[in-house]
């Protein structure tokens, strides 16, 4: 008791240093919204982390038309570079991602002119980590490398760099030269073990989380019926989402007063419209497209279930949205999120790519008021476990043991 007690105070003495000592981090990272997807957000909210503790952030990422070359977001100095080929916010091309790196280092250099870097946080082992890896050997200073899951694991995609030996050994590089490596979650780190025979110490840090706010609005100002049951999922309209199986899901439920919500936007759009169509519920599946984060959470007050099809996620930020409110979830059983969803403690967990499996899942607890509640209850209280100043010191301890 007595060690476990001076090793708190210790603890909180460290974490007393890194609130004082003021420090110049360098954040690279591809995506910074609106551009990207949720490793984007999740630096985003950790380089705001650190600016409100004292600290400077300078975050190099990546230029798209209509977004400025410079600004300061949130007392952020974020750098846009441009990129080959980017013709999407919402999703990069293999060129965008492949020029990246080159351009990210020589920001990098320009910026290390006149400002003193002291430690570099590098997003996504690929296509960000050898501009990571180059900036520090440049400047001789440390680089946490953080893993969000997909840059190492996507079984979607041919290109995976798991799949393809080229990808592998850049990874590998990239993983070797990090003086930090983080993984958001126990199954990214798995992966960085099982497929690029990585045996050095990975830390787990969970991605941040800020509680949104936002204004109420009823189901009348979001045109939804009072009388429907709504299933939800929010998130770029790309094959590693899985929507087919969703949609499939839907259309094994009886009766017409469930309906489903995607939003988000993507090159999936039209293959999942014909399949909606060809399953007949096309006039049950609704696909609002881009909205902003206000809407975003009103649709996800409004929603009866959150549902997470998806093949693989290194974390899903989606999931901790829905907690936020108190949506039961029905979610895979592949990927991040098995970290902090415990099946029927606050959610149903559910094999990829079995429709029938999930539709007996969401019919479960759509039958099953208590248990939604009950969910809905833990969901509320857990996304207190994602604190964005506890998990913003915990890689500044890092920093320190290095």
């Amino acid at each position: 008791m007595v060690v476990g007690f001076i090793l708190s105070i210790l603890h909180i003495s460290v974490n007393f240093f890194w609130v004082l000592f003021e420090m110049n981090i360098l954040v690279l990272n591809y995506e910074f919204p609106p551009l990207g997807g949720g490793g984007g957000i999740a630096a985003y909210k950790l380089a705001k982390g650190w600016v409100d503790l004292g600290h400077k952030v300078d975050y190099i990422t990546s230029w798209y038309p209509g977004l400025k070359q410079y600004e300061q977001v949130d007392g952020i100095d974020v750098h846009r570079v441009k990129v080959l080929g980017r013709q999407e916010l919402s999703t990069a091309t293999m060129l965008s991602m492949v020029s990246y790196p080159v351009a990210a280092y020589r920001k990098a250099m320009q910026l290390a002119k006149t400002k003193q870097f002291d430690w570099i946080n590098t997003h996504f082992a690929v296509p960000t980590g050898p501009a990571g890896v180059w900036t520090a050997n440049a400047l001789k200073i440390p680089n946490i490398l953080s893993l969000h899951g997909g840059d190492i694991f996507d079984p979607s995609k041919k290109n995976s760099p798991h799949k393809k030996v080229y990808f592998r050994r850049v990874v590998k590089w990239v993983l070797d030269s990090a003086d930090k490596v983080v993984a958001q979650s126990s199954n990214t780190r798995q992966n960085a073990i099982h497929y690029y025979n990585f045996h050095q110490p990975i830390q787990i840090i969970p991605l941040p989380y800020t509680p949104v706010e936002f204004a109420t609005a009823s189901r009348i100002d979001l045109q939804l019926e009072e009388s429907k049951k709504y299933l939800i999922s929010v998130g770029r309209l790309v094959k590693r989402k899985d929507y087919e199986t969703l949609i499939g899901a839907l259309s094994m439920l009886e009766g017409q007063d469930i309906e489903l919500l995607i939003l988000g936007e993507g090159p999936e759009l039209s293959s999942l419209e014909k399949t909606a169509a060809r399953l007949k519920v096309d006039a049950r599946v609704r696909f609002p497209g881009f909205v902003d984060e206000e809407k975003k959470f009103q649709y996800l007050q409004n929603a009866d279930i959150y549902v997470l099809s998806s093949l693989h996620e290194g974390f899903g930020i989606v999931l901790q949205e829905a907690m936020q409110v108190g949506l039961p979830i029905v979610s895979t059983n592949i990927g991040g999120q098995t970290d902090f969803l415990a099946e029927r403690n606050n959610a149903l967990l559910v094999p990829p790519k079995e429709p029938e499996l999930m539709a007996e899942a969401i019919d479960h607890l759509l039958r099953n008021a208590e248990l939604r509640s009950g969910m809905a209850i833990k969901n509320r209280e857990a996304i207190s476990k994602f604190d964005v100043k506890t998990i913003c010191l915990r890689y500044l301890d890092l920093v320190g043991s290095h």
